[in-house]
């Protein structure tokens, strides 16, 4: 497979999607997906899920079941959906009408050194969404696609899936706090107040 047929560049890509995102809630998968999302625009209201490789769709949607009048967005890579693909059943079961999950799709194992994983040799995270039960599934390579995307993020009715197809190449790292701590006490703040730290 030819890795730049019909593929976005990933930090663009990312870009456009969390532009003007508001209040919205972004839970981001290691590597990758935590440095688009803080090259984007750093906010308390990134949750970075570092080092917790296939953990992103399942935490995403405990936030969303907790905060249900709050947009959530899981962003992450093939790789880390892959590591915990099972959440996607759950996800289909419970059908949060306020989730969103946002697949960039390189194709590749990109922080073990850019191996080819499942995603290129034929795997398909749409079709796997689907069959679990999650009616509003895209499959996005251009950027008429993320526009249509982004406005289903901010008013449509969840849980929504989408694979972005993206070139292999990885921009600079844009590295956000790595104190898992820091990241979750300014999040939880951001989300329920200063008074919430005194629990």
């Amino acid at each position: 497979m030819d890795m730049k047929d019909n593929r976005l560049e990933r930090r663009a890509a990312v870009a456009r999607l969390l532009a003007d995102r508001e209040d919205m809630l972004v839970v981001a998968g290691l590597g990758s997906a935590i440095w688009d999302a803080e090259a984007a625009g750093e906010t308390p209201l990134n949750f970075y899920m570092l080092g917790a490789m296939g953990s992103v769709a399942s935490t995403a949607l405990g936030l969303a079941v907790a905060q249900p009048d709050r947009r959530v967005l899981a962003l992450t890579g093939d790789a880390e959906l892959l590591m915990g693909i099972g959440s996607l059943a759950t996800i289909g079961v419970r059908r949060p009408s306020n989730l969103a999950i946002v697949v960039l799709d390189n194709g590749r194992f990109g922080e073990t050194g850019g191996q080819v994983s499942h995603t290129a040799e034929g795997t398909d995270l749409a079709g796997i969404a689907e069959s679990c039960g999650i009616a509003h599934v895209h499959r996005v390579s251009d950027m008429q696609g993320i526009e249509k995307l982004r406005d289903g993020l901010h008013r449509g009715q969840g849980p929504i899936f989408a694979v972005i197809t993206v070139d292999a190449h990885m921009p600079p790292v844009v590295m956000p706090i790595r104190d898992g701590l820091t990241v979750a006490r300014r999040f939880r703040e951001a989300l329920l107040g200063h008074d919430a730290l005194k629990v």
